[in-house]
């Protein structure tokens, strides 16, 4: 018996809206996990953060000129503010730095030698493509278990639940200075964001996309620098 065209069109808008129910509903579920679970670690303030051997600073664009954009510049000062008050030895600084002219690395390692960072305390990981990537390499190749994690309130609980997905001890309180452009834009992309590294963390394109040599967060960190400028 052939079925009335209608009812087909009927049954296939029917399945794209049940397909379309079950995945937000799974979106929803998995930001609900990242944020209980990452933001179990957030803390109101710099002083109830516990002292760490490293602040790892996630990346964020820079502006043409090569310097940090406000976002970044955001995180570095705080990264700044935790080595100068001893609450952390170390920064790695973890950022896109895939193309000759894009830079994140050298562009965070230049503010923190000109705010007074040591430089045998500055690491650059110059493939932190994404904030998965930072976690992966930060326990991979640099050895990392625990840490300060320094960025904006609303990647925070995204990137601490990675780094615990990575057995990384961490904790982090929010660094915003400002109202940042784009704001909006960054709470509606965050969503499938988490959801995205939920997958992560069930195995789902777990790995990050550079590997490299074994680099001991307690050593010197120029062994990671790509240049001295």
């Amino acid at each position: 018996m052939r079925v009335p065209r209608s009812k087909t069109y009927r049954r296939v808008i029917l399945a794209l809206v049940l397909a379309s129910l079950v995945a937000g509903l799974a979106v929803a579920l998995a930001n609900a996990t990242v944020l209980r679970l990452g933001g179990s670690a957030v803390r109101a303030s710099i002083a109830e953060l516990d002292d760490a051997p490293v602040a790892i600073v996630l990346g964020a664009a820079v502006k043409p000129d090569g310097t940090p954009s406000h976002a970044l510049e955001d995180r570095l000062a705080q990264a700044v503010e935790l080595y100068r008050a001893g609450r952390v030895k170390k920064l790695l600084l973890s950022g896109d730095h895939g193309a000759e002219r894009y830079d994140e690395p050298n562009a965070m390692k230049r503010y923190a030698l000109e705010h007074g960072v040591r430089p045998e305390d500055v690491f650059c990981d110059h493939a932190g493509f994404s904030t998965w990537d930072t976690f992966v390499r930060a326990r991979d190749v640099f050895g990392v278990t625990r840490a300060i994690v320094v960025t904006q309130r609303f990647h925070l609980p995204r990137a601490l639940y990675s780094a615990k997905a990575n057995g990384i001890e961490a904790q982090g309180t929010q660094c915003d200075a400002r109202t940042y452009q784009k704001s909006a834009w960054f709470e509606v992309r965050e969503l499938g964001s988490r959801a995205k590294a939920w997958l992560q963390a069930h195995g789902v394109a777990s790995g990050a996309r550079a590997s490299g040599a074994p680099i001991s967060i307690e050593g010197d960190g120029r062994v990671s620098w790509d240049r001295t400028d």
